[in-house]
């Protein structure tokens, strides 16, 4: 059968299998599904013992995410077209390009992209980036197994070690932030560390770092995690006893309040929520923290003051609005804190498909930078400017 003779489903089940044959496959998407249960699942090309297989992640609406595995032989198509006709889109997204399958209500298949994507799978010619498939082991992949007594006593893993299928999605966060720490390890100062974690919650990322730091790298800590939640800072304090963290203490309180007399050389903090992520990082350049990490959570002041006529073709719609606001709140931020000294970035926390609230934030602070240089001045004047035009001439109260 030729690829004109073949429904739209077919023809993306077969680019899907020659992507993951060339191993050029970085995803497949099925979304829109048919069972009620379930909120989407995501194939990858997977390797284990030199092996080489597709793997699904079904994410389920109870939080819970389950595997089946589809092996890459020739009962691999009757498999593969099986399982997709359970849903009513699906996105490929391969080194070579993308395309994307969709079904209607009245079952009309319509396939974008796919012409084109199936060319390039087809040219001898083109040297595609290859996309190696991923291993299943892992040590390979993560800082950290699963195995880590902290990760057991979170409810991340089990008593074998085994991450459970509801927190693989922060187990990979978890590991993806100590990822970033790992970037930046070399502007932090070295064999002993102090670390404040601002709004920490329930503490995921400061018992990680606090793991990487003492234990892997085998640095001296000194951490402190500050959030208003009495209750979950009993429980983390309780747990870092448990644990033996005895660098790692918990605080109940209102981080504009905290006081240190060491100021910390890495400031992090993860979806403080609104103008909380503000207080953040000017607490974090007020101390002159060598590296800061923050993810922000909502941004709502934002949404309140933008004024712009100029952007009014997209303020008057409300989701368009919110969106220009989350990214225009976390420029602002970026600009301010390069206004300080910092050389600053926004990267991608984990995988939007994951959590929406995926961007960080991140500050490394200038050797020799003057307050008073014309550098500064400039960044500064760069800060107002965006700010007056997204907002007017009223800034004073405005924490971004």
């Amino acid at each position: 059968m030729t690829s004109s003779t073949m429904s739209a489903q077919a023809r993306m089940c077969a680019l899907i299998l020659s992507a993951a044959d060339q191993t050029v496959l970085r995803k497949a998407v099925f979304s829109k599904p048919k069972d009620p249960t379930l909120q989407k699942a995501v194939l990858t090309l997977r390797e284990s013992a030199q092996k080489r297989f597709l793997q699904i992640e079904l994410f389920h609406k109870d939080n819970k995410v389950t595997h089946q595995n589809l092996n890459t032989d020739a009962d691999a198509a009757s498999a593969l077209s099986a399982f997709s006709d359970g849903f009513d889109q699906i996105n490929l997204i391969c080194s070579l390009g993308e395309c994307e399958y969709k079904r209607s209500k009245s079952n009309k298949e319509i396939l974008l992209g796919g012409d084109k994507l199936e060319r390039k799978l087809q040219d001898p010619n083109l040297s595609p980036k290859v996309s190696a498939p991923l291993s299943n082991n892992r040590e390979k992949q993560y800082i950290l197994s699963g195995n880590e007594p902290f990760l057991r006593c979170l409810g991340v893993s089990d008593a074998n070690g085994r991450v459970y299928d509801r927190k693989q999605a922060k187990f990979r966060q978890i590991n993806r932030f100590l990822e970033l720490i790992r970037d930046v390890e070399d502007k932090l100062p070295r064999g002993e560390i102090r670390i404040c974690d601002l709004c920490c919650g329930k503490s995921y990322l400061s018992f990680a770092v606090y793991h990487y730091f003492a234990n892997i790298k085998g640095y001296k800590v000194s951490m402190t995690g500050i959030d208003l939640k009495s209750d979950v800072i009993e429980h983390c304090s309780r747990t870092a006893r448990d644990l033996g963290f005895d660098g790692l203490e918990f605080v109940t309180g209102d981080i504009r309040a905290y006081t240190t007399d060491v100021p910390p050389s890495l400031v992090i903090s993860l979806h403080a929520c609104d103008i909380a992520t503000d207080i953040v990082l000017q607490k974090a350049t007020d101390w002159q923290a060598d590296v800061i990490l923050s993810t922000p959570c909502c941004h709502h002041e934002m949404n309140k003051a933008i004024s712009s006529p100029a952007l009014s073709f997209i303020t008057d719609y409300s989701m368009l609005r919110q969106k220009l606001c989350d990214a225009a709140t976390d420029a602002l931020r970026l600009k301010r804190l390069e206004a300080h000294g910092y050389a600053t970035a926004a990267l991608e926390l984990i995988d939007p498909e994951e959590t929406p609230k995926n961007i960080m934030l991140r500050a490394v602070r200038k050797r020799n930078f003057k307050p008073d240089s014309p550098e500064a001045r400039r960044a500064m004047n760069e800060y107002l400017n965006a700010k007056r035009f997204l907002c007017g001439d009223e800034l004073e109260d405005l924490h971004f």
